[in-house]
């Protein structure tokens, strides 16, 4: 039994620095003549804190921690939404929930705001996207602004090879007219999802397999924690499991997590094998996290960092910083969009809310963002600071105020102390001016709100 349980700062940052120990950050060359090509990596799932490159004993993922010893790290990488269509939709525009119109899942991005495909094959770019999309259907064939690889579907164990082996496919026999962008989607380690909630008895009572009882992952220190929350998050409590079964829930998510690692991998062989390795920009991300057992929490939907710290690893030799841990820079899957944009030297699309992440990608000095926003369960905002998270519910009277530094597992809830009334009111200011620069659309219908639609009219 692991019995590995530091403050959540030291768990990730301690990893991080482990594994750019053999790189140097040394200097980043000019930026290069051509075009740089992107291969864009998103996970489901995924996060911060569930790769060895970060610190996690309980896991082995050798190709993205060769990401991070070539690449910059940020360890204050936050999802726009813990759900995946929302979350999605952020990082093909550059834009909130409530700006593309995806507030919800399987809604499709509002046809007002142009996704990554759309604005690169504006200046020349093949755009190609292999894998899960959402928004809004799983696998489709067709998408605006992509040629589509079709992989055909189901669980991420069964669908992410396929993915892995078509992109490396892709990648070895492209024509090289053109630069690209290969988006390359892996599901795992969502298939978790069906193990917690959908079919539970996968989580069996009594350990299948004895032989791995000195192997199951230690709880985590906020496995009991129960800050005083809004309703709608204090619901999500799971509270069917005992010890021994988060234990094995916890094996069995890092498992899922090396099956995405591998395919990581082959894709990263796949484009050094075809020679485009220097002059490719590597983005490698998750759209949110998992509970892991973390305020007895499984899935995603929470404010809490399990749901919203998810990685961002950006990588290209002889241009990006090899081997530095940005472990102080507040980022966003909003970021994603403005730094390629940025590195493909075209103007972003208007009204973008992210930054580009290419000066600190290469060491020079910006100034930088406040804070970060997430949004949750279309009625929860959580905004981020350098030293506290605060979240509030619409028409809920309890709101959490947590001092990130001091309790980074977020075990207690601050807003009812009179000491913090100030911090909460700065952070309530903060969060209201936000709000109101955003430019909202209509929610967009789902495709079987579009049929009921259709229906009525006829």
């Amino acid at each position: 039994m692991s019995t590995h349980n530091p403050t959540r700062r030291q768990f990730i940052q301690t990893g991080a620095l482990a594994a750019g120990a053999a790189m140097t950050s040394g200097s980043v060359s000019a930026a290069p003549k051509r075009k740089p090509n992107f291969l864009f990596i998103v996970c489901d799932q995924l996060g911060l804190d569930a790769l060895s490159g970060h610190g996690c004993p309980d896991v082995h993922t050798p190709n993205v921690d060769r990401l991070i010893r070539r690449g910059v790290t940020f360890l204050e990488s936050h999802s726009t939404d813990p759900v995946c269509s929302p979350a999605r939709s952020s990082l093909f525009t550059g834009r909130m929930p409530v700006e593309t119109g995806v507030i919800t899942n399987g809604r499709p991005i509002h046809p007002s705001v142009p996704n990554m495909g759309q604005w690169l094959r504006r200046d020349g770019y093949d755009t190609v996207y292999c894998g899960k999309w959402h928004l809004p259907g799983g696998y489709p064939t067709e998408m605006p602004g992509f040629n589509v690889l079709p992989v055909g579907g189901g669980q991420g164990d069964l669908v992410d090879s396929v993915v892995s082996r078509t992109c490396e496919a892709y990648l070895k026999t492209r024509p090289k007219d053109n630069p690209f962008l290969l988006v390359a989607s892996l599901m795992q380690p969502h298939d978790i999802c069906y193990w917690a909630i959908r079919n539970k008895f996968l989580v069996p009572k009594q350990l299948p397999f004895p032989q791995l009882a000195d192997q199951l992952p230690a709880l985590p220190p906020n496995h009991t924690a129960r800050p005083a929350a809004p309703k709608l998050l204090d619901e999500k409590m799971f509270r069917e499991f005992s010890d021994a079964q988060w234990r094995y829930y916890l094996y069995i998510y890092y498992r899922q997590v090396e099956m995405a690692d591998a395919d990581i991998g082959r894709m990263l062989d796949a484009l050094e094998a075809s020679g485009e390795a220097d002059n490719t920009v590597v983005i490698f991300t998750s759209d949110h996290g998992d509970g892991r057992g973390r305020h007895k929490h499984v899935s995603k939907w929470y404010p809490y960092d399990e749901s919203v710290k998810v990685p961002m690893v950006v990588s290209c030799p002889g241009q990006i910083a090899e081997g530095h841990v940005d472990a102080s820079h507040l980022v966003s899957g909003l970021d994603v969009m403005s730094t390629v944009c940025d590195y493909a030297g075209i103007a972003p699309p208007p009204d973008l809310r992210g930054y580009s992440l290419r000066p600190l990608l290469e060491q020079r000095s910006v100034e930088w963002r406040e804070f970060v926003v997430a949004d949750t369960h279309v009625v929860g905002r959580m905004i981020r600071t350098a030293q506290y998270k605060y979240v509030r519910y619409q028409d809920d009277p309890v709101e959490q105020l947590f001092d990130m530094q001091a309790d980074p597992w977020e075990t207690k809830n601050l807003y009812e102390d009179a000491h913090y009334a100030d911090t909460i009111a700065a952070h309530r200011k903060l969060l209201d001016e936000w709000e109101g620069r955003l430019k909202r659309v209509e929610p967009c219908p789902t495709p079987q709100e579009a049929q009921r639609r259709k229906r009525k009219k006829t």
